[in-house]
């Protein structure tokens, strides 16, 4: 089991917009593994526990967080936009880790994943550096545009553009809210914008049989990463949560990798 179970609070952002993130940290060597979880996902779901119990019997450090409006942070669901989200996982990112990490987002979480790195490259080289590879699990990149909104029918963007708020059926629990302000800002946070160099290695395991993200949008991703750093495995048999026993033992695999690969390289 992790050593740490009781979630620190943080304070993010000022005034009316400020709210606490729940996180959970455990010590450890480096590079260390933080965790992004996925749209309506927390830090307690079933990848998340194994990775940070896998990371804890190897004395790695682990850092997991809920995003506002999910599991034990504060906020509600609806205001949550790419860019809040966005923003809590920088301030997570910058206060609570510290020397090499690697960061590993699953679907929503893989597109929050490229923007942290994207933006700190840009704003924070400094700890852009710490970060020394990428793990995405069916990364749900430009989600909101792609996966969303160029999907949805006439008759629900009509209500999101009328209403503000479409509530979308989940195959994994109650309904959730799609709003107008979530669509809107996402178009502020497109990866696939313009092409980019994200200048360390990028590992994606995607199932083939996915609804959620299809397969196809993954190889997509390779027309919007430059310089040769992404590789994919390919799970034949998968679908999107990707959580069965044979899927963490690849997904720990791919991580292990990548860390072996992080301290050869000092």
């Amino acid at each position: 089991m992790t050593a740490n179970l009781h979630p620190q609070l943080i304070d993010v952002g000022e005034a009316r917009t400020r709210r606490q993130i729940a996180t959970l940290v455990s010590a450890g060597d480096s590079p260390g593994l933080v965790w992004l979880p996925g749209f309506k996902s927390d830090m307690i779901s079933t990848k998340a526990t194994a990775l940070a119990d896998w990371a804890h019997e190897r004395g790695i450090a682990s850092t997991r967080f809920d995003y506002s409006g999910h599991g034990q942070s504060g906020d509600r669901f609806e205001d949550g936009t790419l860019s809040r989200w966005l923003e809590e996982t920088e301030a997570v990112f910058r206060r609570l880790t510290s020397g090499p990490q690697i960061v590993v987002g699953s679907s929503m979480g893989g597109h929050i994943a490229l923007l942290l790195l994207r933006r700190l490259i840009q704003t924070a080289p400094a700890d852009a550096a710490r970060i020394k590879g990428l793990v995405l699990i069916a990364p749900a990149w430009d989600m909101t545009e792609a996966l969303m909104w160029n999907r949805f029918s006439d008759d629900v963007k009509r209500e999101i553009e009328t209403n503000g708020v479409w509530h979308r059926p989940s195959a994994y629990g109650e309904p959730y809210a799609i709003t107008r302000g979530l669509i809107e800002d996402g178009r502020r946070n497109l990866v696939g914008a313009a092409p980019w160099n994200p200048g360390r290695p990028i590992h994606v395991i995607h199932g083939r049989l996915d609804p959620d993200v299809p397969w196809q949008h993954t190889v997509r991703l390779e027309g919007v990463l430059e310089g040769d750093w992404l590789r994919t495995t390919w799970v034949e048999d998968g679908e999107h949560r990707l959580s069965r026993p044979q899927d963490l033992a690849l997904m720990f695999g791919v991580i292990d990798e990548m860390i072996s690969a992080t301290v050869r390289q000092g």
